[in-house]
């Protein structure tokens, strides 16, 4: 795996709908207008409902499995273990279709059996210049 570092994988698109919107919000409480409400949504700047910046982040994991990334062998569970930076650019509207692009910065051994695994990931949003997030993520991969 370290001799991918700096590698870039690109995930398939996604579309982001509004029951997705919707589900998440019933799971985390976060029932605020913009995302649940669609009459109220249009009359605010977004035109329309938005997906929760947690929602966004939280396809990480989703979007990693639709990229070509190769399998570390052996492994018998991965964690999240962090983040170093993340940060909400762009909001992504309902209905809109988004991809993971996700670049691998660092691949270490922690102590023997686990992996420390830090990767920049970018939500890319289609037909928007400035991504959705940009986020430094960091997984603990046991072996």
């Amino acid at each position: 795996m370290a001799e991918s570092i700096g590698t870039e994988r690109v995930s398939d698109w996604v579309e982001v709908t509004q029951a997705m919107i919707d589900q998440f919000a019933e799971a985390t409480g976060d029932h605020q207008f913009i995302h649940v409400n669609p009459e109220m949504a249009a009359q605010t700047p977004f035109g329309g409902t938005i997906a929760h910046g947690f929602l966004s982040l939280s396809l990480m994991p989703m979007l990693a499995a639709k990229t070509d990334t190769p399998k570390v062998e052996g492994v018998k569970m991965g964690v999240n273990y962090g983040g170093n930076k993340v940060r909400f650019l762009t909001p992504v509207r309902s209905g809109k279709r988004v991809r993971g692009r996700f670049k691998l910065l660092k691949f270490t051994e922690r102590k023997p059996g686990v992996w420390e695994q830090v990767q920049q990931y970018t939500l890319e949003i289609e037909g928007e210049e400035k991504p959705a997030l940009i986020a430094e993520w960091i997984a603990l991969i046991y072996v």
